[in-house]
């Protein structure tokens, strides 16, 4: 089935987009510079007038895609590309014109068009590199490891939660109901596409209902600590993220040990960024299980879709601890999106 990927402008104020952008083109320079000197004696002085064209537009130019990139984002994809190349022209006519008036620099009178076209074949060639770029980190193509997460996941964690629920339709049947309304609503987001945002208020409760069948399951063994007080409720995130890690968690910190285990979870918000800390035990006389590595690099390619640079995941081992520790920055979905988002629970 041929299902085209929606076309949308990058974030502007994303930093990761922002280091591209000045990395691409100067490497541009750099190589344009290779191409056209005589000997490398040449090098500096002729890599030092790139310079002198590129950074009186480029700098600008960058700055006014960022603050207005919000609203170019609304658009559609033809019409803030378009916009983006007027954004660009209107910079690169005013700042070289400035330097004409101000730095009496008569050669820009001649070379105006010509450094206009290579502005915007540069502008036009970074927009489909983006392009490429977000196509590849499609969320139908992390989909597809997701699957096969799942289709290890799904079979080992489905039959025992049918089991625990079975074991409690008689002694407690309401509890039971619950379980199963639990897991149902879990799987309804789990077979759905991992291709939209969520918040991290509906993922707490998508996790909660999740560890609630686990305890079932585990009883004692399984003890969990939530630290949400100054949990940001409306931060957006990837749909499903919260649950495949503390699957990992239960999977690796508490079935491996006979002994009770406790999951720690803390939410929070620093300034701009949202961090969501995951602590499972590590029983001393064996090594971390290898698994875990799938569901942390599915989480971290989605991380890097959606936010790029500004999202980082980390592990590591502290006091008896195994650490599962993201940051991302502050979002919120639009108001329609959200409400949207509520309607499918």
């Amino acid at each position: 089935m041929n299902d085209p990927i929606p076309a949308q402008l990058p974030d502007f104020r994303n930093l990761g987009v922002t280091l591209r952008a000045l990395v691409l083109i100067h490497l541009a320079a750099i190589l344009s510079v290779i191409a056209s000197i005589q000997s490398w004696a040449e090098w500096p002085g002729q890599l030092g007038n790139a310079v002198f064209w590129i950074e009186p537009v480029l700098l600008p130019a960058m700055g006014l895609l960022a603050l207005l990139s919000p609203t170019l984002q609304r658009l559609s994809y033809r019409l803030g590309v378009l916009l983006v190349f007027l954004l660009v022209s209107v910079v690169m006519t005013v700042v070289y014109r400035i330097m004409r008036n101000t730095l009496g620099l008569e050669l820009l009178s001649g070379m105006w068009l010509r450094q206009e076209l290579l502005g915007l074949a540069a502008t036009g060639l970074l927009l489909g590199y983006y392009r490429l770029w977000m196509r590849a980190l499609s969320p139908r193509l992390t989909e597809a490891r997701l699957a096969a997460l799942q289709a290890r996941i799904r079979p080992h964690f489905f039959f025992n939660s049918l089991n625990a629920v079975l074991s409690l339709i008689r002694s407690e049947p309401k509890k039971a109901e619950i379980l199963l309304m639990n897991l149902s609503d879990l799987f309804r987001v789990a077979m759905g596409k991992q291709d939209r945002l969520s918040t991290l208020e509906r993922e707490v409760e998508l996790a909660s209902g999740y560890l609630d069948i686990e305890k079932v399951r585990l009883g004692e063994r399984l003890q969990v600590e939530w630290h949400i007080d100054k949990m940001p409720a409306k931060a957006t995130i990837p749909a499903l993220i919260l649950q495949p890690l503390l699957e990992n968690a239960v999977y690796h910190g508490i079935e491996s040990s006979i002994a009770p285990g406790t999951i720690l979870i803390n939410l929070f918000r620093v300034g701009d960024d949202v961090h969501i800390d995951i602590r499972n035990p590590v029983n001393g006389s064996a090594p971390v299980h290898q698994g875990n590595g799938m569901a942390l690099d599915n989480v971290r390619e989605r991380l890097l879709l959606y936010f790029d640079a500004e999202a980082s995941l980390s592990t590591k081992l502290i006091n008896g601890y195994y650490q599962v520790h993201i940051v991302l920055p502050y979002q919120e979905l639009p108001d329609e999106q959200t409400a949207t988002h509520l309607s499918r629970r």
